[in-house]
């Protein structure tokens, strides 16, 4: 995985890398790890399950996790379903979890 490869996924870099004191190296172990976090699967099954309070937690955490590494494509899904969780709403979460899945999975492709 190059950093060019992570800027045509949409990722920003540059944001990503200044997190990271410029360290390139750092950054792109930190990346590789994402997509084989457990968290995904935990929100799923939480949501699957009806449990909103654990999918929340899950959720929060890989948005944090995709925020700081800049990981726009990931990101921006995991802000709505977080704010969709973080109010309890009770509501068809499926279409979110599958662009989150979908954007996790075009991340590891490239890893």
């Amino acid at each position: 995985m190059t950093l060019d490869e992570l800027k045509n996924y949409g990722a920003n870099v540059e944001e990503g890398m200044s997190r990271c004191m410029g360290n390139e190296a750092l950054y792109l172990k930190l990346v590789t790890t994402i997509p084989g976090e457990q968290k995904f699967d935990m929100l799923k099954e939480s949501i699957e399950e009806g449990n909103l309070d654990e999918a929340f937690e899950s959720a929060h955490a890989l948005k944090g996790v995709a925020g700081n590494l800049s990981l726009t494509p990931l990101y921006e899904p995991l802000v709505k379903i977080t704010e969709l969780l973080r109010a309890r709403e009770n509501t068809d979460y499926s279409e979110l979890l599958e662009e989150i899945i979908s954007e996790k999975d075009k991340l590891e492709s490239i890893i």
